[in-house]
């Protein structure tokens, strides 16, 4: 009532659909896509920014090379982003936007390299249909914003370069599996304490680790015979969490 006779309209995080709100209030659906649909459902305006695609203070690489966050955010899920989820009223939901929190960065260089590319991934959620979409095009129009970035002196992260390598346990041996998101990129490695490049190992199947003792895996991109991503150290700790 007060916000109504200064003529104005609240606006509050998803928490304020538990202790029941005002009918015209509008929601900021943060915790989960889940919050935005339940609210639209109740006729309430709806601002998407859920933290698994909208948060742009997650690391978005290597978690054992990006400043220790609470979580990731790659490029290719921050690209699969629909401001408009299934199951949701299309007219309730104004559009989405992307949070870069800043408690742990302390320079504008950092919130640059937090920001970009992710903030063009999320101006294309919210501006482009689905059906629109293509992540390959889109890569391509990113490393041409690269070039771009470069000259202007403004700060991003190459972190779409890095592949994604997961473990898991197969008979009692863990299985290291990679993958890249950008494309026409090839993943080389080494389990025996040498420097990869490109005449040591090819990764192109799930890989079985050695038996007989901790081993250390060090992995690098190349693309057109030239390095392109970080070297990635994972030790028997990284490997197991």
């Amino acid at each position: 009532q007060i916000l109504k006779t200064k003529g104005k309209k609240l606006l509050g995080w998803d928490e304020i659909l538990e202790g029941g709100i005002s009918p015209d209030a509008t929601v900021m659906s943060w915790r989960n896509v889940k919050s935005g649909v339940e609210a639209a459902a109740l006729g309430h305006d709806v601002v998407m920014t859920p933290t698994e695609f909208a948060y742009l203070d997650y690391q978005q690489g290597e978690s054992t090379i990006e400043p220790p966050l609470y979580s990731g955010l790659r490029l290719k899920k921050c690209y699969s982003f629909n401001p408009v989820p299934q199951g949701a009223d299309a007219k309730f939901i104004l559009g989405g936007q992307g949070n870069l929190w800043t408690e742990q960065i302390a320079t504008l260089r950092h919130a640059e390299y937090m920001t970009w590319p992710r903030g063009w991934a999320l101006a294309e959620d919210f501006w482009t249909p689905d059906e629109k979409k293509n992540w390959t095009n889109f890569v391509q129009r990113v490393e041409y914003q690269f070039a771009r970035n470069d000259v202007s002196q403004v700060n991003y992260s190459k972190a779409i370069y890095d592949p994604i390598i997961t473990t898991h346990l197969q008979d009692g041996k863990m299985i290291v599996k990679m993958e890249t998101e950008a494309p026409d990129l090839d993943i080389y490695y080494t389990t025996d304490d040498a420097m990869p490049d490109n005449h040591t190992l090819k990764y192109s199947d799930p890989v079985k680790l050695p038996e007989g003792g901790p081993v250390t895996l060090r992995v690098i991109t190349y693309r057109n015979g030239k390095p392109i991503g970080h070297l990635i150290t994972l030790t028997p700790e990284d490997l197991k969490s």
